[in-house]
């Protein structure tokens, strides 16, 4: 039984591995694959959350997978993407591989998002690091009448992105290119209120934290921050377990692909690890 579990686990994890990791990095696919399966050991489904927050997530939103029309639009744009030749130039200039299997966000990922915002029915979110705009355009289509702010680093594939946009006709969208450590400072002064956002891209842990702290002040009780790749290097899992141990949060879900950040004063402490 333990062999067949542990098959039936390195299967989920290779077909959901590939945003993370490349063909040419075989420790970091050994290394993922031993968190991977140390998660999976401990995490639960929602039949073993007593959190009636959690649950309702977890039942309405996170394990909801019926097919929704909108991801056969944007999945089609990935499709269209995946073969324009500016997009394959871009790859073959330099941060090649690593940027194009990461920005591509893999469809479970993305749709997941989706479901979160269509549910938060945010009005202020900001992304930072998704260069090609396939994330931002599934949370776009989540919230039409939200704010949406996406911090690219590479301004070279800031006219594939804006095509895409245009392409979905999504029009809530402002792309800002520059460096998110001193872009997103200045963007918080003039926000009010956070009500959601997408940390990706630089997976520094001075650089998570940093994000972190600077947008938790803006956070409200009903609000929400997406950290991915928790798990891709020992920075990223050190900065993950600091975020889990701040006083301010409450709540926090270990999905291992992402980690969920809730805000939510009222309510006890807990963190949750649960198989998706």
């Amino acid at each position: 039984m333990y062999l067949f579990l542990r098959a039936i686990s390195f299967s989920y994890l290779t077909s959901h591995i590939s945003h993370l990791t490349t063909i040419f990095n075989p420790m970091l696919k050994l290394s993922l694959a031993i968190s991977f399966l140390k998660h999976w050991s401990k995490a639960k489904t929602r039949h073993g959350v007593h959190s009636p927050f959690v649950y309702r997530l977890l039942d309405n939103v996170i394990y909801d997978f019926r097919a929704k029309t909108v991801y056969q639009e944007i999945e089609q744009l990935r499709n269209d993407l995946e073969q324009d030749k500016r997009w394959k130039r871009s790859i073959e200039a330099g941060s090649a591989l690593y940027v194009a299997k990461k920005d591509l966000e893999p469809a479970r990922i993305a749709q997941l998002l989706h479901r979160l915002i269509a549910d938060l029915k945010p009005g202020t979110i900001i992304v930072l690091g998704d260069s090609f705009g396939i994330t931002t355009a599934y949370l776009a289509k989540a919230a039409p009448g939200a704010w949406l702010v996406s911090i690219m680093e590479n301004s070279e594939t800031l006219s594939i992105t804006e095509k895409n946009l245009q392409t979905l006709n999504i029009r809530n969208v402002e792309l800002l290119s520059g460096n998110p450590d001193e872009l997103l400072p200045k963007l918080l002064e003039g926000i009010p209120e956070l009500d959601f956002i997408l940390i990706d891209g630089n997976h520094s842990k001075v650089s998570i934290l940093n994000y972190f702290k600077c947008c938790l002040p803006k956070m409200s009780k009903q609000s929400m921050m997406v950290f991915e790749d928790i798990y891709r290097s020992r920075e990223m899992t050190s900065a993950w377990q600091e975020i889990k141990s701040n006083s301010e949060v409450s709540v926090t879900i270990d999905l291992f692909w992402i980690g969920l950040v809730f805000i939510r004063r009222a309510q006890r402490k807990e963190d949750f690890k649960i198989r998706f």
